[in-house]
This record gives C-alpha cells, structure tokens and sequence, in this order.
C-alpha cells in the first residue's frame, strides 16, 4: 500500500509539473496542484519530455530533407507553443525590471507590468538568436533528439534549487503561490536533471551540468542583488541562460 501511495504521488507530481511549465492539454488534479513546491522535483522530467517532443519534430524535419537552419526554427516555435512562452516571457520581464528600475520595488512593479520594454525586447531577440544558431549548428552536426532532450530537462532543474536558496521576493505571484522547495526536493530534482542528461547524451552531460551550476548562481546572485529574491520571471530567465549556456558547450563540445 505504502508503494501505491508513493507511485500515486510521484504522478500527481509529474502531472502538476505539466500543468504548471507547458500548455500541453494534460490535467491535473486539484490534489496534485496543491502538491506546490514538493512536485518540483519532476520538472526536469518535464523539460525532458518537451526536449524529446522539439528533438523528434527535428529528426522527421531533418529526414525530410529541411534545412538545419528552417529546423531549428521550427523547433523553437514548437518549443514556444508547448510552454506558452512561459520562460521567454520571464526573460524579458526579468530583464526590464532588473535594468529599468533603481529600486527593489521599482524593478519588481516593472517585472509586474504586462508591457515589455526595450530591455525585454532585445533580451528576445538575443536569445532567440542564439538559440537559433547554436540549434542550426547542433543540427548540422547531426544532434537533435539527444542533445534537446538533455538541455530541456537540466534547464529546468536550476529553478527548484533557486526557489530553495532564495526567498520569494514579492508577497504575490506564481513563486510564492507555488512554495519555498524543500532542499530534498530541489536535490532530487538537480540529481534526476543529471541522470536524464547522462541518459541522453552520456558523460557530455557533466559539464552540462556544470555550466547549469554556473549560469544558476548568476542568475541567482544577480537577483539577490536586484530585488532580493527569486520570482517565476526570474525562474524563466534562469532557465532560458542555461538553455542558452548548455546549447553553447554542446556547439564547442561536438564541433
């Protein structure tokens, strides 16, 4: 009985993680959805999953005999539609509240604001483009699924240990909403980032894992100083540099 148990709750985590990262039409239940901050440790699982997705439409793109450059293109729209954009868009406001305002209060009522700012724009377009080339040179080195389904599912495992080692930084919003993590939660979460990264792409994935812990502590130490916490926007920007700094070693490590 007490398997049973634990099985029932690791899927509620899992579908909660679902339902919370991706745009996927995948319910979950209001007994998982309360589940909060102790289902973070299955959201590298779910990167994972939204990796082999993006990394599968590319192998059927690429068999077809579409260009690397119009793959990778595709892939990151479909990588956009399956989340609703949710870190792209934490990225951009992350960006023009961190460089918009003087003040704690000041940054994190920009970050609130639903309009994006010069800032926040030239963040996207920069990720994008650099998403876009180093996916283009991957492709054309003949790594897709593989290499998506690691950098999807280690992007994600920097945001629980972010929710455990920072405080939220606002009394509302979707990181407070969700929870402080347990460290046994966010531990889990870094060790299961690792292993699906070493499934999918072998020893490539330890120094994947150390440019995560690299770009995560930026990013964490950079909102300590700004705003003097972690918000979803700033879980969104963490993920979107590490997507950005594991597809870059990747590009160095196989080319």
């Amino acid at each position: 009985m007490q398997d049973n148990d634990t099985g029932l709750l690791r899927w509620m985590d899992i579908s909660a993680g679902f339902a919370l990262l991706t745009r996927l039409p995948l319910r979950a239940s209001e007994a998982a959805l309360s589940r909060g901050a102790r289902a973070a440790w299955s959201w590298p699982l779910v990167g994972a999953a939204l990796g082999g997705l993006a990394g599968g439409a590319a192998v059927v793109l690429l068999a077809l005999g579409l260009p690397a450059s119009l793959t990778a293109g595709i892939c990151l729209t479909l990588s956009a539609v399956m989340t609703g954009a949710l870190h792209e868009d934490g990225l951009a406001d992350t960006v023009d509240g961190f460089w918009g305002g003087w003040e704690p209060a000041r940054r994190l009522e920009i970050m609130k604001d639903s309009h994006i700012g010069s800032y926040g724009v030239l963040a996207l377009i920069l990720s994008l483009g650099l998403r876009w080339s180093a996916l283009t040179l991957l492709f054309e080195a003949g790594l897709a699924l593989p290499a998506l389904i690691a950098v999807g599912a280690l992007s994600r495992a920097v945001m629980p240990a972010l929710m455990q080692a920072l405080p939220a930084a606002r009394q509302g919003g979707l990181s407070r909403a969700v929870g402080r993590v347990p460290f046994d939660t966010a531990a889990s979460g870094a060790a299961l980032g690792v292993v699906l990264g070493l499934l999918s792409v072998g020893l490539v994935a330890l120094p994947l894992a150390l440019a995560v812990v690299i770009a995560g502590f930026g990013i964490g130490a950079l909102a300590k100083s700004k705003i003097g916490g972690q918000t979803g926007d700033v879980l969104g920007a963490a993920q979107q540099v590490s997507e950005i700094a594991l597809l870059c070693v990747l590009v160095m490590i196989s080319l």
